[in-house]
């Protein structure tokens, strides 16, 4: 039987030239075969006995110089009796066999696997044989192996890595890669492929067929959607010996500088001439880079800056606030802005300016003078107070009394009142002794009259005191009660009941500062019949 498969045509037909040359010496051969050639086919008749390999010849095919293939095959023991692998040699160079451990036991019918690798170091076609023997009989086992080395094309890049730095989102950045083929044989690229957010290719349409020394350029984009770093790589694919190249990419988006400002106007209402009003504005970088500020120029009559110190640089995503002020010189409204000048996008910046000069208010106090009139020495008396403001609004910033003995509440400094309003407060005299008290109440403000005088008057009075008296009611019916009062303990009493008293309390308001007094109690049935004295309670009036 006969395999007509082309790897066993070839050994077929070439026994069968080995043939032909010891019948026929004038026959000519379409290739020429050399001894060697001859010897390892003729070899192959020996191939006998019960160690067997699964295929009598291995084709390589074509391998890059330098590169590398590998085939395997299979050992196995047909017979019937246990065979020992002793060795195994090879007949060229650039074949080798790997997976055996000699000397290498095989019991009946077992198989055992080998590697067996080309590894060209020259180009041109290579023939090669492994004969491996064993303790079965004096039957070597041949193995052929057949191969061709090739010189490979290699494809290079330039440059191996492409950073774009930064690039503005939305907007694009492009770079061009370089493709040789820097090997003796051509090379086709297939692919050109790019992964990475935002990264792209063009120019380049493939299949590409790059001769020997011949290079192309593929344009390779950026154009970032979000702001961060982005990474990606760009492979190139193809038939070299190096079928794949990668490029790595890098970049970073970022989005541009933006300046806003908070308020985005400043409304200043009604100030009065001669004063200030202040209010805060804040400037943020609302981008991705910084932004510096190098000028902020202010217009309109009254309008000023303060805080802001020029140039300024703002990182991404910061603030800073500084002060605005409207100072009025005369009456009447005034506008104006301030005009930020900066590197970011929106490179002017304007914020507005409103306010109102108003002429310095009135301010009134009434009355504009106070009589508490008599007051006990150590007690108070309160008397409302009006505070007002007319033509503009009036701030009252404090307020001052020359005698100790007068206090205001009722407000908290700085006290504002609207222009025509009124506020109330209350002024108290707490004489702390008798006899007349004067003071003044002086208020200060912003009006046109800025100190306002009110004049408070008074007198303390020795204080009034008042002795209250109580008792048991009696056990038996009465009609009333009688009080009286001595100067001295166990009398004598005089009585201070004007009538008689039908409760069980008495108060007596005729006493003096600094006496003692002693107090007794009697009965009085319904018949007048009165009883004897109580018991004595005495009382200190103390000194005013």
């Amino acid at each position: 039987m006969y395999c007509f498969h082309p790897r066993c045509l070839k050994p077929f037909a070439f026994q069968f030239l080995v043939l032909a040359m010891s019948l026929t010496s004038t026959m000519t051969l379409a290739q020429p075969l050399t001894a060697a050639r001859i010897g390892l086919w003729a070899f192959r008749s020996t191939n006998a006995g019960p160690l067997q390999c699964s295929t009598a010849n291995l084709y390589f095919g074509p391998v890059a110089v330098g590169g590398s293939k590998t085939e395997p095959a299979f050992l196995t023991n047909t017979g019937p009796t246990s065979i020992t692998v002793l060795t195994v040699t090879q007949s060229a160079v650039g074949f080798g066999v790997s997976g055996l451990n000699l000397p290498l036991t095989l019991s009946p019918g077992q198989k055992v696997p080998l590697s067996v690798s080309f590894n060209p170091l020259v180009s041109g076609h290579v023939d090669g044989i492994f004969v491996f023997t064993s303790d079965a009989s004096s039957v070597t086992l041949p193995l052929y192996v057949h191969g061709r080395g090739v010189v490979a094309a290699t494809v290079s890049v330039s440059p191996t890595s492409v950073n774009f730095g930064s690039v503005q989102v939305g907007r694009s950045s492009t770079q061009s890669e370089t493709l040789t083929n820097s090997s003796g044989s051509s090379l086709t690229v297939s692919q050109v492929n790019v992964i990475g957010a935002g990264f792209s290719t063009a120019g380049l349409g493939v299949p590409l067929t790059l001769a020997p020394g011949q290079s192309a350029t593929v344009s390779v984009g950026f154009t970032p959607q979000v702001g961060g770093s982005s990474s990606g790589s760009l492979s190139v694919i193809s038939n070299g010996l190096n079928p794949t190249v990668a490029v790595s990419l890098s970049g970073t988006g970022f989005t541009p500088g933006v300046l806003s400002a908070s308020p985005a106007s400043a409304s200043f209402g009604n100030v009065q001439v001669g004063n200030s009003s202040n209010q805060f504005a804040t400037l943020t970088n609302t981008g991705g880079v910084n932004v510096t500020v190098s000028q902020a120029n202010v217009t309109g009559a009254g309008f000023s800056l303060s805080g802001l110190s020029l140039p300024l640089t703002l990182p991404a995503g910061q603030s800073y606030t500084f002060g605005t002020i409207f100072s009025p010189t005369s009456a009447g409204s005034a506008n104006g802005n301030i005009s930020v000048i900066s590197d970011a996008t929106n490179s002017t910046l304007l914020i507005s300016l409103s306010g109102s000069g108003t002429a310095a208010g009135m301010f009134g106090v009434n009355p504009t003078s106070l009589n508490f009139g008599s007051v006990g020495v150590g007690q108070s008396k309160s008397m409302p107070v009006m505070l007002s403001a007319t033509g503009s609004a009036v701030t009252i910033s404090s307020a001052a009394m020359s005698n100790t003995e007068f206090t205001l509440s009722g407000l908290s400094f700085p006290l504002t009142i609207a222009a025509g309003q009124s506020a109330p407060v209350t002024m108290t005299f707490t004489p702390q002794s008798s006899g007349a008290a004067s003071a003044n109440a002086s208020y200060v403000s912003n009006a046109s009259n800025s100190t306002a005088l009110e004049a408070l008057t008074g007198t303390g009075a020795a204080p009034q005191h008042t002795v209250d008296l109580s008792w048991n009611a009696s056990a038996s019916t009465v009609a009333g009660y009688n009080l009286y009062r001595g100067n001295n303990p166990a009398g004598p009493y005089s009585k201070i009941s004007a009538t008689l008293d039908i409760s069980t309390t008495y108060a007596d308001s005729s006493v003096q500062p600094g006496q003692a007094y002693y107090y007794v109690a009697t009965t009085v049935d319904a018949s007048g019949r009165e009883s004897a004295y109580s018991n004595e309670t005495p009382a200190v009036i103390p000194s005013p």
